[in-house]
């Protein structure tokens, strides 16, 4: 049955440049139904189509590509080509082919629709307003206000304008905005940046003309001026050589006299709640329609619809820059360590929308060759667990240097997490460990907390039994203790919050079982980086994941050679044998010009000890990257710096040390305390130890939260 009516079937999308012939073809491939707007679309009446093959549409050239075409129908499969058409009247056409294969009886005609779609001339293109304005607004919004990401958004508004309303179109908006500020009421000078440019004229002087990226004040009397001081669209129906001249003069651009010489253009405001956020500048190019009152009507009613979308991101921009401007701030940007030992770390947020949690993760360098590993998690997720995180992160901070014990230091934070919970319920989980490196024990607290997983030279590895304690923040159950291990030399210890091994689809005692299989005997002589990116193998693709922090050091003691200890009995003349002590040590290690400081230090803090301490004394000499001279006695008592009078005969010996010192404190130990001081070696770094969070070439989800 031949017929000229018009195939059924879904056709492809077209657009309001374009128009759109539909045949269908019989498994002969001839055409055996047309479209009525053949002649609109090929300058052929449909009579003159029925019946001939598909391949008379096009030359010689293309009709081997429109045969395959059509054979990729008998197998079931869409193919679109796009091919030279030949028309009525003798000339050609660009055209856009789709071959679309029909469902049902494979003996029924027709067996295949054929698209034809041509671009339509310049003098017609525009000139239905309900083409263009289903073109506009039907999906349109939908499918560039699906991003909330500013200029993602904006390139997807000008795709749309550009071929429905216009050929050249960009979009503009207050670089308050851009900058994720507040937006306010601004007059026509305010500062603009151009944030989307493009155009379908094949003229490149336009995105160079109007670069993407430039910030601006539009001059006065220009109408881009004139749209940010009335707010209201601004419409020119034809921009003479004059009026483009006098634009390029005001605006000291001279491309732009030419560019705008004879186009008609179109100003559109985007206003949202009120407020003026920009416009969008829409221009057809000669022999193109000119805009008139009713199309400016139909981009008005875009341009609304198209302020929401804009605001919209504005907006989530505002609140994501907040949120990790809060997570920078709340996480460390530097990890520090002895020089014998080697940390890497991992974070990952949960949440794609707000990269913001409640983990947390230290590594702090403490004095002495030791150094504190942290890893604590906030119940919850969002904003509030990333502000108590803060809170505590910032509390164990502070403790940690002022050397309190773990377990200590932890009570102290349950403590502060009690009264938080007065105003609002909070618990978290924490585990603290203090490694020395000159004696090769690590002291571990565990408050709730997931226990640490040590992994040994030898390929050995297991989870260290830490005594139990309820999280932080919850009344009762037993109290915090530490427990105290010697690890073996280049050992792994690895510790995480319950986001790494538990999720919604794997049972804990699985990620317990896979995370001690990474740290297997094959991870003793791998990069310390490649552990950290196995840690996370896998757990990307997870959209229910929990808040991930990682710790991983390489524990290694530091050389026999670069540490010495003698203990002296609580006799006046051991003051006279430590300065020999001292200046030995340092003739050894070529620190002679720190000699005579180093002699008065020891000499100030031993004296010190055998006034106010019983028994014997400890004298201990540590070269890192810096010198550090140590005192140990057998008093609790923690000395106190004080200004002596001008007659006081003592009281001066802890200021002498402070003066001579980069810096000195005090901890105590199970017998008693220490008292240290800390002197710069020259040509040394004492920052060295610190390590960047994020790796040269390497990225990573949630390394922007490291990076400045």
């Amino acid at each position: 049955m031949r017929s000229v009516m018009a195939p059924r079937g879904d056709a492809p999308a077209t657009d309001s440049a374009s128009r759109t012939l539909v045949l269908g073809i019989d498994g002969s491939r001839r055409i055996v139904q047309c479209g009525p707007n053949a002649r609109a679309v090929l300058g052929r009446a449909p009579q003159d189509l029925i019946g001939r093959p598909a391949t008379d549409l096009v030359g010689d050239e293309a009709k081997a590509e429109l045969e395959a075409l059509l054979e990729a129908n008998d197998v079931g499969q869409e193919r679109n080509g796009v091919m030279t058409v030949l028309r009525g009247d003798g000339t050609s056409a660009d055209a856009v082919l789709t071959a679309q294969p029909m469902v049902g009886d494979p003996g029924s005609a027709p067996s295949a629709l054929l698209y034809v779609r041509v671009a339509l001339p310049p003098s017609e293109r525009y000139q239905d307003p309900a083409l263009m304005r289903r073109a506009l607004m039907d999906d349109q919004v939908t499918r560039f206000g699906a991003s909330l990401d500013l200029d993602q958004s904006a390139r997807g508004l000008v795709e749309v304008v550009v071929p429905h309303y216009c050929n050249v179109a960009s979009v503009l908006v207050l670089e308050s905005l851009v900058a994720a500020d507040e937006v306010h009421s601004e007059s026509g000078s305010a500062v603009l940046r151009r944030i989307a440019v493009t155009s379908d004229d094949g003229n490149a002087a336009w995105t160079s003309t109007f670069p993407v990226g430039e910030v601006l004040v539009f001059p006065e009397g220009t109408p881009y001026r004139q749209v940010m001081e009335t707010a209201r669209p601004v419409h020119l129906p034809n921009i003479d050589l004059g009026a483009a001249s006098e634009i390029a003069r005001l605006w000291r651009r001279g491309p732009v006299g030419e560019l705008l010489s004879d186009v008609s253009m179109v100003l559109l405001p985007m206003i949202a709640r009120d407020t003026l956020l920009g416009f969008i500048a829409c221009t057809r190019v000669p022999g193109f329609r000119k805009f008139d009152a009713y199309d400016v009507e139909i981009g008005m009613e875009f341009a609304a619809r198209a302020a929401i979308v804009i605001d919209n991101a504005r907006l989530f921009s505002r609140e994501r820059a907040t949120a990790l401007a809060l997570q920078r701030s709340l996480l460390p940007n530097r990890l520090s360590a002895p020089s014998s030992v080697e940390v890497r770390h991992r974070y990952l947020p949960g949440s794609k929308l707000v990269e913001v949690g409640g983990d947390w993760y230290e590594s702090i360098a403490l004095p002495g060759a030791r150094v504190a590993l942290i890893v604590g998690d906030v119940a919850g997720h969002g904003v509030r667990a990333a502000v108590t995180m803060g809170r505590l992160r910032t509390a164990l901070h502070t403790l940690a240097n002022l050397e309190l014990p773990p377990a200590d230091a932890l009570h102290v934070m349950h403590e502060l997490m009690i009264e938080l919970g007065e105003q609002e319920p909070h618990f978290a989980t924490c585990v603290y460990a203090v490694y020395d490196a000159t004696t090769g024990t690590i002291e571990i607290a565990s408050a709730g907390h997931l226990p640490p997983l040590l992994a040994g030279p030898a390929g050995d590895n297991e989870y260290l039994q830490v005594p139990p304690a309820p999280p932080l923040g919850v009344a009762g159950g037993a109290a915090i203790e530490s427990r105290e291990f010697t690890v073996e030399d280049g050992s792994l210890f690895v510790i995480y919050t319950d986001g790494l091994v538990e999720n919604r689809g794997r049972d804990i005692d699985d990620g317990l079982a896979r995370l001690q299989k990474i740290f297997g005997p094959d991870s003793v002589d791998r990069p310390m980086e490649d552990l950290a990116k196995a840690t996370l193998a896998g757990v990307y693709a997870d959209q229910h994941r929990d808040d991930i922090a990682v710790l991983i050091a390489r524990l290694r003691r530091i050389p026999e050679d670069r540490h010495a200890s003698w203990t002296l009995p609580a006799d006046p003349a051991a003051v006279r044998r430590a300065r020999g002590l001292v200046r030995t040590r340092l003739g050894e290690w070529g620190l002679e010009e720190l000699e005579y400081t180093t002699e008065l230090l020891a000499s100030e803090l031993i004296t010190n000890a055998l006034r106010y301490a019983p028994g014997p004394i400890e004298l201990r000499l540590l070269l890192e990257r810096t010198l550090v001279c140590e005192v140990l006695d057998r008093s609790a008592a923690l000395p106190r710096l004080r200004r002596a009078e001008d007659d006081d005969e003592n009281g001066r010996g802890l200021l002498v040390v402070s003066q001579l010192a980069h810096r000195w404190g005090t901890r105590r130990t199970a017998a008693g305390k220490v008292v240290w001081c800390e002197q710069i070696v020259p040509g040394v770094d004492p920052d060295a130890s610190e390590q960047v969070s994020g790796w040269p070439g390497e990225t990573w989800p949630g390394e922007n939260h490291h990076r400045e």
